[in-house]
């Protein structure tokens, strides 16, 4: 059985603003900033740089006049045909990250500035997750910023909804794992994607999650299809050009009126290392705080990260590496505890799947974990974990005569060794109200991190 439980929700209006920067701007952000970013190589431009974002309104207002001025204009191939004047200069400008940008950039900086101004013509706002960043790693001072709408707002206002609670993350020119590892922790994530990491990639990626997709291609031009589609369908579809993918854990949720951009922040104000009432379980079969506060410590969970619970029991160390933003799977083979699991998870607010198996059989298939935390099983299940090559594993073991055999698979798999004996004593109140220590089961933890030698 794989489960999921989340939350999600929507609404929106669009607008335009149109923002100038020249030196003083630049000026003060240097005074009042304590660690002002610095040029990673060359001195400043001496040429006048322009920046116009383009959507689907075409030019921002008073581009056109930028644009007249112009003597070079950097750009894609399409937006230099559809905006560039006739008869000056051309610079092809790739995705940032690339090579092609890098020497755009650095035929940039060999102008002077009789041979400007000079306009870079991108989509969307340049200085989200755009253009903007790289030309100030090089040290390019623009004169004039002319954002756009981004892809993002672009397709929220053609979905008629909010994205306040909406995540960002990109994963142009970068490793696809983070992005998606946040769609599997977020109940509402938009994707910027490129040809490397696109529907197909991501639709791969969450099949097994409860999610639901929004693929928009084409965006703004008469070719513009908007689809709705779970994963293993996008998974196996042939797309085109799409810039963002929103992945929606509930397309119909509504969610609370917030104050922070991006959903509730992490880590969560209620802290972590809950009490275990926090937690439906049985008999008092749940991880101790002081377990979990320990054990949170060495997986290091995390948005961007995924974490295997593997012998999740109630769920208590799998729902706080989801609350601290981690994506998680929680590995249990009894089908009561898994439906405490979905209580549990339900209850904090959370969304993790759950796989009813017994490991290490229930381990085939799953995607490469960031951590794996060992609630449950032998020095098998162990050396099943260490082989998948996390960078972080914690073992939690009750019984002593178990300790050698798993310490040693840890080790046999790469992993540098350390571990305790964790025991509290608990402040207690006795019937007349006096004070008193009452101690919790002794438990074993190992913890091993990937040698780096």
């Amino acid at each position: 059985m794989r489960t999921g439980v989340g939350r999600s929700g929507g609404m929106f209006r669009r607008g335009r603003q149109t923002t100038e920067a020249g030196p003083v701007g630049h000026e003060l952000l240097q005074q009042r900033s304590p660690n002002p970013e610095r040029p990673r190589s060359g001195p400043p431009a001496a040429i006048a740089v322009h920046v116009i974002g383009l959507d689907g309104d075409g030019l921002p207002r008073g581009a056109a006049d930028v644009l007249a001025e112009a003597k070079v204009v950097l750009g894609g191939r399409v937006h230099l045909d559809a905006h560039a004047p006739h008869g000056i200069r051309r610079i092809p400008l790739g995705e940032p990250g690339t090579a092609q940008f890098d020497q755009a950039l650095t035929d940039l900086e060999e102008l002077s500035a009789d041979d400007g101004p000079a306009v870079v013509i991108t989509a969307g706002d340049p200085g989200f997750f755009g253009v903007m960043q790289g030309l100030r790693e090089r040290g390019v001072r623009t004169a004039k910023v002319l954002p756009g709408l981004t892809g993002v707002q672009r397709l929220m206002a053609k979905l008629g909804r909010s994205w306040d609670d909406v995540l960002v993350v990109s994963a142009r020119g970068r490793d696809l794992r983070r992005a998606l590892n946040v769609c599997r922790a977020r109940p509402a994530v938009a994707v910027l994607t490129d040809a490397v990491a696109g529907p197909a990639e991501i639709g791969a990626g969450l099949t097994g999650w409860r999610r639901t997709l929004i693929v928009a291609e084409d965006m703004d031009t008469p070719d513009e299809r908007i689809s709705v589609v779970d994963p293993p369908k996008a998974a196996k579809r042939r797309w085109r050009e799409a810039n963002v993918v929103l992945c929606l854990a509930d397309p119909e949720a509504v969610p609370p009126r917030g104050w922070c951009a991006g959903g509730e922040p992490i880590p969560p104000a209620s802290g972590w290392a809950l009490p275990e009432e926090a937690f439906a379980h049985r008999d008092g079969t749940v991880s101790k705080a002081e377990v979990r506060a320990l054990a949170l410590a060495k997986l290091g969970p995390r948005p961007g990260t995924l974490v295997w619970d593997v012998g999740s029991g109630a769920g208590a160390l799998a729902i706080e590496c989801a609350r601290l933003g981690a994506a998680v799977v929680a590995v249990e083979p009894n089908p009561v505890q898994c439906m405490r699991i979905i209580a549990n998870a339900a209850t904090h607010g959370v969304d993790m799947r759950i796989i009813e198996n017994e490991a290490p059989a229930a381990l085939v298939g799953l995607p490469r974990p960031d951590a794996i935390f060992i609630g449950g099983g032998g020095p098998e299940v162990v050396a099943a974990c260490a082989a998948v090559g996390a960078e972080r594993v914690v073992v939690a073991l009750t019984a002593l005569d178990r300790l050698g055999a798993c310490r040693d698979a840890l080790r046999h798999s790469g992993y540098v060794v350390d571990g305790c004996q964790l025991s509290a004593n608990r402040l207690a109140t006795m019937s007349d109200g006096a004070s008193r220590f009452v101690g919790t089961t002794p438990t074993l933890l190992l913890w091993g991190r990937r040698s780096t030698s």
